[in-house]
């Protein structure tokens, strides 16, 4: 569930529903039926930068289809909306490439997906990343519109120092953000942290808050929570 915030650009605005979500359509050109499209549900992570992270075994379909053609797309709706054809939905278009190193990725990836563990035990588990070339986004009923440049987010400090951003948040701070929306929860804390906004587990439910503007740096980013905990 995520609470996003008016005046977006649509860029934005795609990117944010992107992050809101954590499970999607992979879809892969078939190596065994000679390229046919296949379709597969796939956990996902968004990156700092808006582009796309997937943890696949070497033996799944999709994978075997990947390192064949790694030309792919991926998409994602909220799952809990009954209306598929006027709700928000975003479709992003690229190459997937494999990421050789998974310690860089491994904590963040497993501050979302804990159950996931014990696939870092199998050496046939990998990174691969997908950089949005195209991205289709459909906010809603005739709001359908195609985002070919500007989606992804330049380099900035956060991108390093989410680690120490997320060991200074506050609980009192999130459980006033979900107390001014209407959520009353026992336990929450904070999974991760980026530029457009911060996502947190609240009693086993995964919720996604926007910030109103993009933020660069862990001071901007603070501020920014604090402020939506107070309004």
């Amino acid at each position: 569930m995520s609470y996003p915030q008016p005046h977006m650009s649509h860029a934005r605005e795609a990117r944010c529903l992107l992050r809101a979500h954590r499970y999607g359509v992979l879809s892969t050109l078939s190596k065994k039926f000679d390229g046919h499209p296949f379709g597969s549900i796939a956990p996902y992570l968004t990156d700092h930068d808006g582009s796309v992270l997937l943890f696949i075994s070497g033996l799944a379909e999709h994978t075997k289809n990947i390192l064949t053609d790694p030309r792919v797309s991926l998409i994602t709706h909220d799952q809990n909306d009954a209306r598929i054809q006027t709700q928000g939905r975003v479709t992003v278009i690229g190459k997937a490439e494999r990421i050789e190193q998974r310690e860089p990725y491994a904590a963040r990836w497993l501050r979302h997906f804990p159950e996931n563990a014990q696939l870092f035990e199998l050496g046939d588990f990998s990174f691969f990343r997908i950089v949005p070339q195209s991205v289709r986004h459909v906010a809603g009923f005739g709001q359908a519109r195609w985002i070919m440049s500007h989606f992804t987010v330049p380099s900035c400090p956060l991108m390093k120092q989410e680690e120490e951003i997320l060991a200074q948040v506050n609980p009192d701070a999130l459980h006033r953000c979900l107390n001014l929306r209407g959520i009353s929860v026992e336990r929450v804390h904070i999974l991760g942290i980026d530029c457009d906004g911060f996502d947190v587990e609240a009693d086993s439910r995964i919720l996604r808050f926007d910030f109103a503007e993009p933020v660069a740096d862990a001071e901007s980013a603070l501020t920014a929570l604090s402020l939506m905990s107070e309004k």
